[in-house]
């Protein structure tokens, strides 16, 4: 029973970690909410990864991972998909966009990564607080991408180095 009770606590622990980097929780809850809708009425992760992505019907997700985009203008809550070919991330809520003409639209923030043009991966933690981990992917063009906040940390990064490190890179 105290074991139990221990990984109660650490998930708790862990879902807080997650929701802090949030400027407001009540709003994450209702995205994340409003995102495993979309997820049911899809079919699936896989099924959502290929619609917003528009990839091939060959690739395969392997792993999707919420999680945080670091960005200059704060962290940006959203997926982390990792696939036979592609890395890519894609924001929970959308953000308002302001056009050339002063209008506004809402869009996702949407990334996608080809394995082939990946030049590096990296783990690290904050000096500060340890249990605060991150993931850096560099793109063979030298841009740097920066995710935090994983619900499961260690099982992202063993994905991600599967599919980053140990895999052929595809040309595309």
């Amino acid at each position: 029973m105290n074991k139990l009770g221990m990984k109660a606590d650490l998930f708790a622990h862990i879902i807080r970690d997650h929701v802090k980097l949030s400027p407001k929780i009540s709003e994450t809850v209702k995205d994340k909410l409003s995102f495993g809708a979309r997820i049911l009425r899809t079919g699936g992760m896989e099924k959502v990864f290929k619609s917003i992505f528009n990839v091939s019907e060959k690739e395969r997700l392997i792993k999707a991972s919420q999680c945080y985009l670091s960005t200059t203008a704060g962290p940006i809550a959203g997926i982390l998909f990792i696939s036979t070919r592609n890395i890519a991330f894609c924001s929970t809520r959308s953000l308002k966009v302001s056009g050339p003409r002063g209008e506004t639209t809402k869009v996702h923030y949407k990334i996608l990564i080809p394995l082939s043009k990946i030049d590096m991966a990296d783990q690290s933690k904050d000096v500060q607080d340890p249990s605060q981990k991150y993931l850096q992917i560099v793109t063979v063009d030298k841009f740097d991408f920066w995710f935090m906040g994983f619900l499961n940390y260690q099982k992202t990064w063993k994905h991600l180095q599967q599919e980053i490190l140990l895999r052929p890179r595809y040309d595309m």
